[in-house]
């Protein structure tokens, strides 16, 4: 998929979850999917420094 294809994606399902939720919600799943980023992320860089990879 295409970067920019991907951000329009992303900012798609953004502002279709603010059309739908109120703002307490909104930043309770804000910071789930912050946490899930951030997860994703160390899982990624673990798995890459145990295999010797960038």
């Amino acid at each position: 998929m295409d970067p920019r294809e991907l951000t329009l994606l992303v900012t798609g399902v953004a502002n279709g979850l603010y059309d739908q939720m109120p703002a307490l919600e909104l930043a309770v799943w804000a910071a789930v999917f912050t946490q899930l980023g951030d997860t994703l992320e160390t899982l990624a860089a673990q798995k890459a420094l145990l295999e010797g990879t960038d």
